[in-house]
């Protein structure tokens, strides 16, 4: 339990994952994931449109080491490694992701498939890996 008496189990490698987010929640998710213990990176998609832009992005946000490639295999390679940033657990926070999922739908699906399948990876190993992707609030359900 957290000191609030608030956990959201960020420590948890099984809730773990890949989740869409609002704009507003991606500052206390980086706030909550760093009070867990968490390397949190924030990843800004503001402006990325295509594969090239966006893999360039993810490399730079994570500091891929020297040499890596800028295909999805190579990104799928490194983030289910992550050795040049060793952490109890992962958060990658992306902030603006509808302009890309709006410009370029493929990059956008292979990005949520190569997450789901690190997060998996990093399960196996008893390491939480969250990806959280923000889109604009008007695409979620209201609560009740």
């Amino acid at each position: 339990m957290s000191d609030s008496g608030f956990d959201l189990g960020l420590d948890d490698p099984a809730r773990a994952g890949v989740f869409f987010v609002t704009a507003d929640d991606i500052a206390t998710l980086d706030m909550a994931t760093r009070d867990a213990g968490l390397l949190a990176r924030r990843i800004d998609l503001r402006g990325c449109a295509n594969k090239p832009t966006l893999l360039l992005r993810l490399a730079t946000g994570l500091d891929f080491p020297a040499g890596s490639g800028r295909n999805w295999d190579a990104a799928s390679d490194r983030l289910r490694d992550l050795s040049w940033l060793p952490a109890p657990g992962y958060a990658l926070l992306f902030e603006a992701a509808s302009g890309l999922r709006d410009a370029d739908e493929s990059s956008f699906d292979t990005l949520l498939d190569v997450l789901e399948e690190a997060a998996a990876d990093w399960a196996q190993r008893d390491i939480p890996f969250w990806a959280f992707l923000a889109l604009p609030e008007d695409e979620f359900e209201p609560a009740p």
